[in-house]
């Protein structure tokens, strides 16, 4: 009688207990359809993984290469002939390269060519060109917790240059690598690309980075954060307080801010050259708040789990998910079209 007991309930677990984490999985995260696309282009996409010969990654111990993945989005069938602005995007600190694909399609169908990075060890999970998953590292996720520049900026600092040092690193690869092909004929998407009208962008820390950018190269054109610190612009600590770098931003710059860090910009000591921009600012240096959602709204996590992202935002209430990333994406595209595209091909795309 208990040898039967035991073999039923053996047989429950192996029925239930998968039956339940799909029901989980089902639960945060649900079927979703993409979000319509208003663009005239159709949108291809490839996959490769790039391998830096002159560098070695840190987060391993067998000695290997760094790989950086690159999902690229972009204007499909036109026949090679025309030319499209590149634009490079950088993921947030637990993100996916796929972290913010409406954006990238929006985009690819208006006529942009987007690569968006997947950075081995600060992803949640990247997948490189040959089907290899490789997932976040636990050392680098025990520095994202511990980090806080309120209670800690020596620490905090060391943190943004590590972070910084491998973020940046892997844009200019993925940079210089997809330049270097597209200047010696290589075809498909590489064959597309306008190396003289080139954007990076990012969420979060990948938007950190994407902001140093134009700091350490000058072939950038213009740079879109979504909710980033200007970490790179933070050269030191001294009395307990940030010092930060006196120069003026060298390019056109779009920072969007979600309800999460709009109210503490001037609070939060990592965010003290965001909050400056908002009283004195050029032109070009554009502060845009987009109310009624959080920080984690800001990306497709929004669609791929609603639920996920209440939680994750404090239990915000519901709102119009594909509605506000429908602003988000009009935000960025709008910006683009002002500093990547002349007037004329912004005149036909409308």
């Amino acid at each position: 009688m208990k040898t039967k007991t035991r073999k039923s309930k053996t047989i429950w677990a192996f029925v239930a207990l998968p039956a339940f984490f799909l029901a989980m999985y089902l639960l945060l995260f649900p079927p979703y359809q993409p979000m319509d696309v208003t663009g005239p282009y159709t949108i291809g996409t490839e996959r490769y993984t790039y391998t830096d010969e002159k560098r070695t990654e840190n987060y391993s111990d067998i000695g290997e290469n760094r790989q950086v993945n690159v999902v690229f989005w972009y204007p499909e069938g036109t026949g090679g002939v025309e030319l499209y602005p590149l634009v490079v995007f950088s993921h947030g600190g637990l993100g996916t390269e796929t972290s913010n694909e409406s954006l990238y399609r929006e985009l690819a169908s208006h006529g942009y060519i987007v690569g968006a990075i997947g950075h081995p060890y600060h992803a949640f999970w990247t997948k490189s060109e040959d089907g290899r998953t490789t997932f976040v590292s636990r050392a680098y996720f025990a520095e994202l917790q511990r980090e806080d520049a309120g209670r800690d900026k020596e620490q905090s600092f060391r943190y943004y240059q590590s972070w910084m040092g491998i973020r940046t690193a892997d844009i200019h690869f993925v940079l210089d690598t997809i330049l270097a092909r597209a200047a010696g004929g290589a075809d498909g998407v590489y064959a597309l690309v306008d190396g003289t009208r080139i954007g990076v962008m990012g969420h979060s820390l990948g938007g950190s980075a994407a902001l140093a950018i134009p700091r350490q190269r000058d072939d950038v054109v213009a740079v879109i954060a979504l909710e980033s610190p200007f970490f790179y612009e933070i050269i030191g600590v001294e009395n307990g307080e940030f010092l930060w770098l006196d120069k003026a931003y060298p390019v056109p710059v779009l920072n969007i801010y979600s309800d999460s860090s709009w109210s503490h910009l001037s609070a939060w000591p990592q965010y003290a050259r965001n909050a400056a921009l908002l009283t004195d600012a050029p032109e070009t240096a554009v502060s845009l708040h987009l109310p009624g959602a959080g920080h984690f709204s800001l990306t497709d996590l929004a669609l791929a789990s609603p639920l996920l992202t209440r939680l994750l935002e404090g239990g915000q209430p519901n709102h119009d998910r594909v509605g506000y990333l429908q602003e988000v994406n009009r935000a960025c595209l709008e910006f683009l079209n002002r500093y990547l595209k002349n007037p004329a091909e912004t005149a036909e795309i409308k």
